[in-house]
């Protein structure tokens, strides 16, 4: 494919509650066995975009390391590469970055060093899989300046979360407003941008020396009037995690059959990193019931309705329903979990009872055994 891509993943959000205090929004698990930006890798290598940045920031640790190697998502080329960018203090500059277009403005050097004609940017918080070749091929073909993928928000109560949009009959977008309160329209961005490269530099520069930091404020909406700006409207499995809630809903997403398969089976695969661990174990009297149990886990007593991460213990009698457990929870014996989020490398006690009942409980236990 003739594009470079980019992957904005270094934001932080208040609204994932305790879920990001140990980790970025893009390396949140997902569905079992994958981190959030999995999907963006995935859609960008099976559009056989070979050359990936990704810029970090907060939290980055355990996201660099799940990136440590292009080999899983297949960018190891002579040609390309994965990329991963963090804040650099430099002769000239000294700060993180301020912004999802200062981000860029801070690694210009890898877009004038590339010779790509074209750029896609897509956040690290998607779910999704997208053939962005079909993308290309329609912004060619309406002379877009730049492409908004999009989709529609069917719950008015989300519409606050994302950029929503107007376009006329030609799918030219007329009216851009980020996160407002309320809105007549129901067509939100996606995140999900194609633009050429050389007008990416030019007004990412510009935006730069006037000291404009974002992307959809400073380029989109002050724009829009300006470039031919298209919508590419997805009809497709999308969600974006950057709530706890949201969080919560996706992973849930996993139980319906037709999620499973569309992720699971049907291609192109989405692609992750790999973890050398044995398959499930069940053990004499463990009862499972429409969940997710990755490799690694231990099970003893009742799972139903739930997601779980690799490497879980369930001991006895415990019940787990309807909630997300993260990688490497021990669950002491007679325990109950019910509508919760359960942070990775928890140890819950035995005869322990947690419950969300207004709403998905985080549970985030005092006592990790180890790093994340």
């Amino acid at each position: 494919m003739r594009a470079i891509g980019i992957i904005l993943a270094g934001g932080n959000n208040n609204r994932m509650r305790e879920l990001s205090n140990k980790r970025a929004i893009a390396a949140m698990p997902i569905g079992g066995s994958y981190r959030a930006i999995d999907f963006a890798l995935s859609s960008m290598a099976n559009s056989h975009i070979n050359k990936v940045a990704v810029f970090t920031q907060y939290n980055s640790r355990s996201l660099n390391e799940h990136l440590s190697s292009s080999k899983w998502w297949d960018f190891g080329r002579k040609q390309g590469g994965l990329f991963v960018f963090t804040p650099t203090i430099t002769k000239e500059n000294h700060m993180w970055y301020q912004g999802t277009a200062d981000a860029i403005y801070q690694n210009i050097e890898f877009l004038k060093n590339s010779h790509e004609p074209y750029v896609v940017i897509a956040s690290g918080d998607g779910i999704y899989k997208l053939d962005f070749n079909k993308v290309l091929e329609y912004h060619i073909a309406k002379r877009s300046d730049v492409t908004v993928v999009c989709t529609t928000c069917n719950d008015p109560s989300e519409i606050e979360r994302f950029g929503v949009i107007r376009m006329n009959e030609d799918c030219r977008i007329e009216e851009f407003e980020e996160k407002p309160m309320v809105s007549p329209y129901n067509t939100v961005s996606t995140g999900i941008y194609i633009i050429r490269r050389r007008q990416l530099i030019e007004l990412i520069e510009k935006a730069g020396q006037e000291g404009r930091n974002d992307f959809v404020r400073d380029i989109l909406i002050r724009y829009k009037n300006l470039k031919r700006i298209y919508g590419y409207k997805i009809d497709t499995f999308w969600s974006n995690i950057s709530t706890a809630e949201s969080y919560y809903k996706t992973n849930m997403a996993f139980l319906d059959p037709g999620v499973r398969d569309y992720f699971f089976r049907q291609g192109p695969p989405v692609k992750t990193r790999i973890d050398d661990l044995p398959p499930a174990k069940y053990n004499p009297g463990a009862v499972v019931r429409n969940s997710l149990v990755s490799s690694g886990c231990i099970i003893n007593g009742t799972v139903e309705n739930s997601v779980l991460f690799k490497d879980v213990y369930v001991g006895n009698n415990c019940v787990i329903k309807n909630s997300v457990i993260l990688n490497s929870v021990y669950f002491g014996d007679n325990t109950h979990i019910e509508n919760c989020i359960v942070e990775s490398r928890d140890t819950i006690k035995a005869n322990s009872y947690f419950c969300g009942e207004d709403g998905v409980k985080i549970v985030v236990e005092n006592n990790d055994r180890f790093a994340v």
